[in-house]
């Protein structure tokens, strides 16, 4: 069995004296791990950090068993992506997500292009926190747990809309919210698309997307907890705020 495509490098662990274990996520096979052997030596392990898009062939006898990984580089990110705090703890929760998301083998082409689209944002574009909120809102679509803000759940109002259900993910008008208003969940401009994405409105949509990322994706996992990463990128964006 061989195959050969672009991904991007979410982990890496030692695996033995000299080999490591990647994980990484294509278009075409999805989430993926293989054995890179010499991978902690100094001519591939600089070429195995996070983030870093690479040229993959994988090979195995069986399409079962876990394979081996040959390795070129295409692109390192790891200078932008590591350049502060900020950026640094957004690739670590990108990367956590996936790998607590994505079931291994199973392509997910369109959830790919966006994550390394986002990885390309990161640490180059100002706008690249509020590219990463829409990313999350995207892995929830793309879970199936996608969240219905085109109109007001309670009046039908496309204008207004101030507010998201925590129990159906819809959107909320001020109108339609009334003496409810304290127990939704906050619809700042940045999950809609609109404005430019000021960090107060990122860490709101992050409280938003949160909540579904918890209570209905991990519940769907078994009831996992969300990757302590997207808590530490989280608190960051808020005191960022």
């Amino acid at each position: 069995m061989e195959w050969r495509e672009e991904g991007t490098l979410l982990a890496v662990r030692r695996h033995g004296e000299t080999a490591a274990i990647i994980d990484v996520l294509t278009e075409g096979h999805g989430r993926h791990a293989g054995i890179v052997r010499g991978g902690t030596s100094r001519k591939i392990a600089p070429v195995l950090q996070p983030g870093a898009q690479l040229d993959l062939t994988w090979r195995a006898r069986l399409d079962a068993h876990l394979g081996t990984f040959t390795v070129e580089p295409v692109k390192s990110r790891a200078a932008d992506l590591m350049a502060d705090r900020l950026t640094l703890a957004a690739l670590n929760a990108v990367s956590a997500l996936l790998l607590f998301s994505l079931p291994e083998r199973e392509p997910h082409p369109q959830l790919y292009r966006r994550t390394k689209a986002l990885l390309d944002l990161i640490g180059t574009n100002p706008a690249w926190p509020l590219a990463y909120l829409r990313w999350e809102l995207a892995l929830l679509d793309e879970m199936g747990f996608g969240l219905d803000l085109s109109r007001c759940a309670v009046t039908g109002a496309l204008d207004d809309l101030a507010y998201v259900s925590p129990r159906t993910g819809r959107a909320v008008s001020a109108e339609g919210a009334g003496d409810w208003a304290e127990k939704l969940l906050p619809l700042p401009p940045a999950l809609l698309g609109e404005g430019r994405g000021k960090m107060g409105e990122i860490a709101d949509g992050l409280r938003t997307t949160g909540h579904f990322l918890a209570s209905q994706l991990a519940e769907s996992l078994g009831e996992k907890p969300l990757p302590e990463a997207r808590a530490r990128f989280v608190d960051l964006v808020r005191r960022a705020a």
